[in-house]
């Protein structure tokens, strides 16, 4: 494949986009990114061989993301989504810095979804402990709302469970009500997925929400307001796609684990494309 430094395409409109997370959990954002941009070029990277990033350091969470971001840029991409919760809460602006490039994370859309969708402003956020632990979920939830409260959650066991598959059955079950029990006894009305892969639970998500909360309470995930601000975005700096040939989907990965075909199937919702695996 022939790679182009970002600068040197002439047409920016026809580059792709780059999308990244810590694993599959993003391509969660792919599949609502198509559905927004159908004739966009999306280049999707899962750094599927040091997943999770959730319970790293936040220095070793920006390393991980430059590296990620760096290889995009070699890619020739017109913008990065960062589709990752733990890495658009410690490195967006450590991105911005290094890479002359627009870069969009997932928690500010995220929050947006929340507080449209919350009744009392109470907002439970299920993500990882270093999404937890960074605040970025108050502060952006207060910057759409200064009547919005946010619990917040950790639910590390998540992440890996949805790597591998493992998203129905007892043992999901039991680590979903363990991590809920403490925002039902809140009083959220809102259960937002700050974790791109938590939506892959999402039936077994929304079915504890029910029982422990009632059928009132709202499950909310950031994929559909992320890659809707993306087109927004797109349109607004010109960069928007004008070709319309159904675009396409190029997939790179750090590791392939045994399972990697039918969870990733699972996470954008069709077989996959052609699989590249890189050494970053």
């Amino acid at each position: 494949m022939t790679r182009h430094p970002s600068g040197d395409r002439p047409d920016r409109t026809e580059a792709p986009l780059g999308v990244f997370d810590s694993g599959l959990g993003g391509l969660t954002v792919v599949r609502a990114l198509r559905d927004a941009l159908p004739h966009e070029r999306i280049v999707y990277l899962g750094d599927t061989a040091r997943v999770p990033y959730g319970t790293r350091a936040e220095a070793t969470v920006v390393k991980y993301a430059l590296g990620c971001a760096r290889h995009l840029v070699e890619r020739g991409v017109k913008a990065i989504i960062v589709a990752c919760n733990t890495v658009s809460a410690v490195a967006p602006s450590q991105l911005r810095v290094e890479l002359d490039l627009p870069i969009l994370g997932v928690i500010e859309p995220g929050a947006r979804a929340g507080v449209a969708a919350s009744k009392t402003g109470r907002i439970g956020v299920l993500a990882t402990a270093a999404t937890i632990a960074s605040g970025a979920y108050p502060r952006a939830v207060a910057s759409a709302s200064t009547r919005a409260e946010v619990v917040g959650q950790a639910a590390p066991l998540l992440v890996p469970l949805a790597e591998e598959g493992w998203t129905e059955g007892e043992v999901p079950r039991l680590a979903v009500r363990r991590y809920l029990e403490p925002l039902a006894l809140a009083g959220v009305d809102v259960v937002l997925l700050g974790c791109t892969h938590y939506p892959l639970l999402r039936a077994t998500i929304q079915t504890e929400v029910r029982d422990l909360f009632g059928p009132l309470t709202a499950v909310v995930d950031s994929a559909h307001a992320v890659a809707s601000e993306a087109k927004d975005f797109l349109r607004a700096r010109a960069l928007a796609r004008r070709t319309e040939d159904g675009g396409s989907i190029e997939l790179l990965v750090t590791d392939m684990p045994k399972s990697f075909a039918e969870v990733a199937s699972r996470f954008l919702g069709h077989a996959l494309p052609e699989v590249e695996t890189i050494d970053l």
